[in-house]
């Protein structure tokens, strides 16, 4: 299992690579400026990272969250939300046992919406989005150095699968769990940010991402570099002053 070079920790409540937001075009003139992100504030003390173009990480103190979430910029309109997670404990904290209450989805209009029961979930057929999620994905293998032993976030089951769908995921310090989420969204899938809300014992992670448009994705695709990097400045240590 991989694990990513973590950045110090901050209590900045500052975060999100969601909003892209740029100047008006320069003259030929003039010098190219750099593309500016605003970095929305989520509300509570956490870092993100950029770990790839759709994968978003926040954590703090207690806990992780990695999010891969491609596939929702391709099901605009559609009435379910797929979503590629991972979640993980800091080290040293106890074991926690997560139940499904503890997870929601925050959408554009402001609604927030709770993780479906295993009841709710099996009364709609999502295997069309699964088949899709297998060729429009990306990696989210990226752990803190303590999380090193895999584990299921069971959550939600396919319909031709074997495996058992839970209520709750166990996680430990040395556990990296994986898995999917499901939401259904009031009104469909729209364009505009997102938050994953994810409850520890003692904090609330929110990771935020955006599903874009055509315009927005272009110009994520062509100032990728720049916008990891003002993402990654906005995260890093404050030097301490002479």
């Amino acid at each position: 299992m991989r694990s990513n070079t973590m950045l110090t920790l901050v209590t900045a409540g500052l975060f999100s690579a969601g909003v892209l937001a740029a100047a008006g075009p320069a003259r030929a003139d003039e010098p190219k400026e750099k593309v500016q992100v605003q970095i929305p504030q989520p509300g509570v003390a956490q870092i993100m990272t950029m770990e790839g173009r759709y994968v978003r990480a926040a954590y703090n103190n207690e806990g992780y969250v990695i999010l891969g979430y491609r596939l929702a910029n391709q099901s605009v309109g559609e009435p379910w939300i797929l979503l590629e997670v991972g979640f993980a404990l800091r080290e040293g904290r106890p074991d926690y046992t997560m139940t499904r209450e503890a997870i929601s989805l925050d959408t554009p209009a402001g609604k927030t919406v709770p993780l479906p029961t295993i009841e709710e979930f099996r009364k709609t057929d999502v295997r069309a989005l699964m088949q899709r999620e297998k060729v429009q994905r990306d990696s989210i293998n990226y752990f803190p150095p303590n999380a090193y032993q895999a584990c299921r976030i069971g959550f939600f089951n396919e319909v031709d699968s074997r495996a058992q769908a839970w209520d709750t995921v166990e996680l430990n310090s040395s556990r990296a769990c994986l898995g999917r989420l499901f939401f259904e969204v009031p009104g469909g899938i729209t364009y505009g940010q997102y938050w994953l809300n994810v409850k520890f014992p003692e904090s609330l992670i929110r990771v935020p991402f955006r599903v874009l448009t055509k315009e927005e994705d272009k110009m994520l695709d062509k100032n990728y570099r720049d916008i990891e990097k003002q993402v990654k400045d906005a995260f890093a240590p404050k030097k301490k002053q002479s």
